[in-house]
């Protein structure tokens, strides 16, 4: 398993990535602000639109370390990426099965079981922790409505079903998100999800965080020899990390919609770390992405329990437990893919 390095955030856009030897350099204007190592890197995200020097990409893509850049929302533009490597035989078999709606759905219902059970949990966890200070009715109701959901997951025959029951899954479970937030509520209100652009400051945290647990899930392929943009769920796109997203489903509820609610629950976040874009657009400001940015990496170093492989592991190694169980699966190593389930 690939050990836990460090992924560096560039979030200034005045920012140049540049190479010195096996050092990477991150300027502004003529000064040095940070130089790191390369091999102490697993990847570099960049935010705004930092530029960087082509001996750097070529060191990036040489020592595969995952580099990409985003708009300042935390939409994908572009990422540098070396030569193909990994498995030929695992690909090719990752391929065929891609290729195949039958053996593509068996793996599609493993990645929705997890996000709506991991979505349960979420909702079942603030009841037992808030429960006493409200009905919340609304939240009990849609804890047993995704319960419902679960055994239709199980039971699905057909993809398009399948992501059929993942929408109506999501609207329920997003149909109640407002009763978790329980600061600065007319700030933070949520009416429902809203993407590119975000349109309330809710929806860019998450928008932002979803972004950083992307980069993870694509790195995690790529490290163990599949292709991140082949998956089972997700329908193939010219530059669509279709696998990155099928593995997201399952992680998303645990690894982001509860920090994104820690971070509002406990005041680390007001109304000011917010820019209304003329689009109507949400973003945050440098200065808030930084905390997000901090508030991520110290939330990758705890460590839990796998439910599957009974180790603790730190947080931030998820993407790759569960890349590494699916190539297992593929391999034939493991009768079937077990999906990360919160406790």
């Amino acid at each position: 398993m690939r050990k836990l390095l460090n992924v560096l955030y560039v979030t200034s856009p005045e920012a140049y990535l540049a190479k010195d030897g096996e050092n990477v350099l991150v300027l502004v204007g003529e000064e040095t602000k940070l130089r790191i190592p390369v091999h102490n890197l697993e990847g570099i995200v960049c935010f705004g639109y930092t530029g960087a020097s082509p001996a750097l990409m070529h060191l990036c893509a040489e020592r595969n370390v995952a580099l990409s850049f985003h708009s300042e929302s935390g939409r994908f533009l572009a990422r540098v990426t070396g030569r193909v490597s990994g498995n030929v035989l695992l690909r090719r078999r990752q391929y065929r099965i891609a290729d195949s709606p039958e053996e593509s759905l068996q793996f599609a219902k493993g990645f929705i079981f997890g996000k709506v059970y991991n979505c349960r949990c979420v909702l079942q966890r603030f009841l037992r922790v808030h429960g006493d200070k409200g009905a919340f009715q609304d939240v009990q109701d849609a804890v047993k409505f995704l319960s419902l959901q679960l055994q239709k997951v199980v039971n699905c025959q057909n993809i398009d079903i399948l992501r059929g029951i993942e929408g109506e899954s999501a609207r329920s479970y997003y149909g109640v998100f407002d009763n978790l937030i329980l600061n600065e509520k007319k700030v933070f209100q949520f009416t429902g999800r809203s993407k590119r652009p975000p349109l309330d400051p809710t929806n860019a945290l998450l928008s932002f965080l979803y972004t950083l647990l992307a980069h993870d899930c694509f790195s995690a392929f790529e490290t163990v020899g599949l292709d991140p943009q082949v998956g089972f769920l997700h329908k193939e796109r010219p530059g669509r990390p279709s696998l990155a997203l099928d593995l997201m489903e399952e992680l998303r509820p645990y690894l982001v919609d509860r920090l994104t609610l820690s971070i509002i629950n406990n005041r680390q976040v007001d109304a000011k770390n917010f820019i209304v874009k003329e689009s109507g657009g949400v973003i945050m400001n440098e200065e808030m992405r930084k905390v997000i940015i901090a508030s991520w990496q110290r939330r990758k170093q705890e460590e839990v329990m796998h439910p599957y492989l009974g180790e603790k592991i730190a947080i931030g190694l998820i993407p790759y437990a569960q890349a590494m169980l699916l190539a297992r699966h593929l391999r034939g190593d493991l009768d079937a893919y077990p999906p990360f389930l919160m406790k």
